[in-house]
């Protein structure tokens, strides 16, 4: 009973919730992840209201590694493995500013670009949708489009990827990032 109750917890987890109804989902200092928690979703449009403070702004260890891209959220894609095929967006602090990336993983490769920079405490909706041949990743209304080369079909089950840190460098004190999806 008692490994039932961890694998629920794990699976549905707690959630913080903020006055404004947004997710807080923290990355405690040393480590990666914040969340072990599976959703799947069919849809091909993913937005979220977005909003960091700032505990964003945060050196790395080794100097090298401030260009890392950090994960904010995104989904698995053409049926595989996110590390596979995934489409998302990242985030960094990088030559001292907040910076929005688009992140993609396709076939064990992975690919970026900016998007826009970025505020602390201030709210940014973030979208994705999925084409057959691209998709097109919004931060209000700066958009980028990015190609998507596999299957022409796009109606099938992903999962979503959560807030992440790294790179090869875990976080180097607690970072909270708060999430709504609409």
């Amino acid at each position: 009973m008692r490994k039932l109750f961890i694998f629920l917890s794990l699976l549905f987890g707690c959630k913080k919730i903020d006055q404004e109804g947004r997710e807080i989902f923290t990355i405690h200092k040393d480590t990666h992840r914040s969340t072990f928690r599976y959703r799947s979703t069919t849809s091909t449009n993913i937005e979220f209201n977005v909003m960091f403070d700032k505990t964003a702004v945060y050196k790395t260890v080794k100097e090298e590694n401030q260009a890392d891209i950090n994960k904010l959220f995104g989904v698995s894609d053409c049926k595989s493995h996110h590390m596979d095929n995934s489409i998302r967006f990242g985030w960094r602090y990088y030559n001292d500013r907040l910076q929005l990336l688009w992140f993609k993983h396709e076939n064990n490769k992975f690919d970026y670009g900016f998007i826009t920079y970025i505020k602390p405490d201030t709210l940014y909706t973030c979208s994705i949708e999925i084409k057959p041949d691209y998709y097109l990743l919004c931060v209000d209304n700066t958009c980028e489009l990015v190609p998507r080369n596999c299957s022409k079909n796009t109606d099938f089950k992903r999962y979503i990827l959560w807030p992440y840190f790294g790179g090869n460098e875990t976080a180097p004190h607690d970072i909270h990032i708060r999430l709504q999806r609409l």
